[in-house]
């Protein structure tokens, strides 16, 4: 006769799926849940990461700002980064359809950005220098030249 399994409890989305709920912040690497919240795309950059579950206190430091937000670099910061964060995520969980529509989303919003922050203000990457007859990428300003030219050329 074999024992009777327990239940399982559904997890909370603090929580991973490796043993029985365990906390996020223990020494293993429990996988997160499907489907779990997400902040929106300027909040995530500033907090670190996309998944509120993932939100830990690290020696109770907590990010409450970013100095680029509502930017047009603060833009295509926070889209990288949810684009990136959602690859990671989709790496283990490669069924969520959810999470795989927004990172398509995403993707489309992150090209549209990049193209409309180019034509303001140069290329991000050497890879986005598509317009033009010149090789310009020496003469755009750089990332840290932004603020001491108002943000524009």
């Amino acid at each position: 006769m074999e024992p009777k399994k327990k239940a399982a409890q559904p997890c909370s989305y603090k929580e991973g799926t490796l043993p029985s709920c365990a906390p996020l912040a223990v020494g293993f690497i429990p996988f997160q849940q499907e489907n779990p919240p997400m902040y929106k795309v300027n909040e995530a950059l500033t907090k670190g990461t996309l998944f509120p579950g993932l939100d830990l206190p690290w020696f109770n430091v907590s990010n409450t700002s970013n100095p680029y937000e509502g930017t047009p670099l603060g833009e295509l910061m926070a889209l990288s980064f949810a684009i990136k964060e959602l690859n990671l995520y989709l790496d283990t969980h490669k069924d969520d359809y959810e999470a795989l529509d927004m990172l398509k989303k995403l993707n489309k919003l992150h090209a549209e950005a990049t193209e409309k922050f180019n034509k303001m203000y140069g290329p991000t990457m050497v890879t986005d220098i598509t317009f033009g007859d010149e090789y310009t990428w020496l003469q755009d300003p750089w990332p840290w030249e932004f603020g001491q030219r108002g943000g524009s050329r």
